[in-house]
This record gives C-alpha cells, structure tokens and sequence, in this order.
C-alpha cells in the first residue's frame, strides 16, 4: 500500500489532466476460456463493493483511482497495476479530479491451476495476490501488449501464447499461496453452507431466519459473522451472485428481461440499477458488446 505522502503528492500532479470523458468497452476472447477484458475511462464512476468470479487484473492509464480491498482503501496511480483476488470484495472511484482510465481483464483461478499443471510453474496453483498495487513497468507492458493484441489481432496462436506468458510471469512474480487449514473450524464451515447455498440459488426468496437455521446459527449472527468472513452481508452477497447469473445468462443470449427475472431480480430497472454500480456499464451496454463481438 502507498504512504500517505506519496499518494497526496501523486493525486496533487494528477488533478492537472483534463477530464476524461466516461466511456467502457468490454471485449471477449471465448477461445481463451471465455476471458472478459475492460477498456473503460471514468469519471463520476463510483463502483459499489462488488466481487467478480475471476482475479482482476488491471494497468491504470491515465489519472489514478482510489479503491477497496482486503480491508482497506489503496490508490493506484498512473502506471501501477490493480491486483484483486478472485471473490476478493472491492470497490472503486476517481483518486483524481480528472478521473481515470484502465484497461483490465478477469482471469479465471481455473486458468491459473492449468498453466500449472501445463508448465510446472513453481509457484501457488491458485494464488493469492497480498498487494492490491504493483509497481513493475515490465510487467505493465507486458500487459498493455496483451490487451492491444487482444483488440486488434485474431491471431489465436499470437493471442493464446501472450496471455499465458504475462499470467505466468504474474502468478510467479507476485502471487503467494494462501495458508489453509486442513479442517476449518465448525464456525467456517457453518458460513460456507450459506455461501454456497447463495452461490448455487441466486434467485431463492429466501429470509435470513431460513439461511440462520441453515448455518445453525442465530440471525444476527449469521449476518455479522457473514460479513466480517467474506466482506459482505448476506442480502448484499445474494445481490452480486444474481448479478453474476444475469450476467451469464445475457452472455447466453438472453433477453435482459428475462435474465433479470430468471435471476431474480424485482424487474429490469432493478437490474440496471445493480449492473451500472457493479460492472460500470448497462446491461444493455453488455450486451451490446456481445453483438458487435459476434458480428
């Protein structure tokens, strides 16, 4: 994490830049296990505390951005590189007066475990990234060429080759193993249930005296316990595995109604409302990108 002096007098020469008008591109390479890649430029952009599936993985291109993770608020100014971890929950906004852009992509912890076991690569098969910012400008090109060849070439070869190369060197650079118990306490194990019973219905009406019994627990501490274990309350988790659903599902070619109901969602407005804060971009936004990536 920055120091308190160094991030003032970065943010103090940033706020010289014009402001950046808002705009976000989402791209997606199916042949490289469906990997999700952002070019956004934001302003008044202010993500609510969210997680994603896969690790974010990003290079902050102009102005600097203020975030959450891991229990406190990081800065990563202009040329550093955003590490959060798989279901890490953050959050993000403007560090700067003329606000940021970032190019990003979402690497699934599968693609990690299989460069590997493909390269025996000497390091944590699913890693833990404890420095929400890096500062390494080989790595951070390396990265502005993925991202560049990712948008402007259809060279599978050439697009396959340079993603595994730069997450390798990621993984082995900067990931750590994360310490496991080999039998997590009756306490962790009680929570996991209501997790993976969110994960695996989303759209469940459910009450939290229902997820309470569940866990064995009480209700209220069900949701202080819930919390503190994987950074959101029960209702707030529910909330982004629904996004998570609709998200597939408008990927599947959905209509944003329907996935909106089939998540569960009260109707599309409630969804519009939750993706903008969570994802940066309208649904239809989304699926948009999906229809000129098909074209």
């Amino acid at each position: 994490m920055m120091s308190e002096s160094k991030s003032t007098s970065q943010q103090t020469r940033i706020k010289k830049s014009p402001t950046i008008k808002e705009q976000a591109t989402y791209r997606f390479a199916d042949e490289l296990g469906g990997l999700e890649v952002l070019d956004a430029q934001y302003h008044h952009q202010n993500f609510s505390r969210h997680s994603h599936e896969g690790y974010t993985v990003g290079v902050i291109e102009k102005g600097a951005q203020k975030f959450y993770r891991t229990g406190g608020n990081h800065v990563a100014p202009q040329g550093s590189i955003i590490l959060v971890n798989a279901d890490d929950v953050h959050s993000g906004h403007s560090a700067a007066e003329g606000g940021w852009s970032y190019k990003a992509m979402y690497p699934l912890p599968a693609q990690f475990e299989q460069i590997r076991k493909e390269l025996n690569a000497p390091c944590s098969s699913a890693p833990y990234f404890s420095d929400p910012v890096v500062y390494d400008l080989e790595l951070a090109n390396q990265l502005r060429l993925v991202f560049d060849t990712l948008e402007k070439s259809s060279n599978r070869l050439l697009r396959e080759t340079l993603l595994y190369s730069v997450l390798t060197k990621l993984m082995c650079k900067h990931g750590k193993g994360r310490t496991t118990l080999s039998e997590p306490p009756k306490s962790q194990r009680q929570l996991a249930l209501v997790k993976e019973f969110l994960d695996d219905f989303p759209s469940a009406d459910i009450t939290l005296l229902e997820l309470a019994q569940l866990a064995s627990i009480s209700p209220f501490h069900l949701v202080r316990s819930f919390q503190k274990a994987f950074g959101l309350p029960p209702h707030a988790y529910q909330i982004q595995s629904r996004l998570r659903l609709a998200k597939k599902l408008i990927r599947q070619g959905h209509k944003i109604s329907d996935a909106a109901q089939e998540a569960g969602f009260h109707d599309q407005s409630h969804l519009h409302r939750h993706f903008k804060k969570a994802i940066g971009i309208t649904p239809g936004q989304f699926a948009k990108h999906l229809q000129l990536k098909s074209k």
